[in-house]
């Protein structure tokens, strides 16, 4: 991919976002090095970050397919990833939430589709 730029600026560009994410992420480090107690308020938010990232990584992931959004019974990835989510919420078992996730998505996608 070619671009109008030289490479100086290039690695300028490639350095400034280097020190920037560097800079955003020691930032938390220093503040919470200052403080003695992290304030109830922040620890509560930070317990919804994992469910957050989570579900950030894994719901495109169901509901796109082709580059569209397929919100229907035809959808294996969504109706197995239903079926994995009810599994979890009735046994809170990651080993059987896995097998009967792969399983139906397998079945879903090999045998019926």
């Amino acid at each position: 991919m070619a671009t109008d730029y030289g490479s100086a600026t290039l690695w300028l560009v490639i350095l400034a976002a280097g020190v920037g994410t560097f800079l955003i992420r020691f930032s938390f480090i220093g503040l919470f090095g200052l403080l003695d107690d992290v304030p109830e308020g922040v620890e509560r938010a930070l317990r919804f970050v994992p469910a957050a990232v989570l579900s950030a990584l894994v719901v495109p992931q169901l509901v796109v397919v082709d580059g569209s959004v397929a919100l229907s019974a035809g959808n294996p990835r969504l109706l197995a990833g239903a079926l994995a989510a009810l599994v979890a919420w009735r046994t809170e078992d990651v080993l059987a939430t896995l097998l009967a996730g792969m399983a139906s998505l397998w079945l879903l996608t090999f045998v019926f589709g």
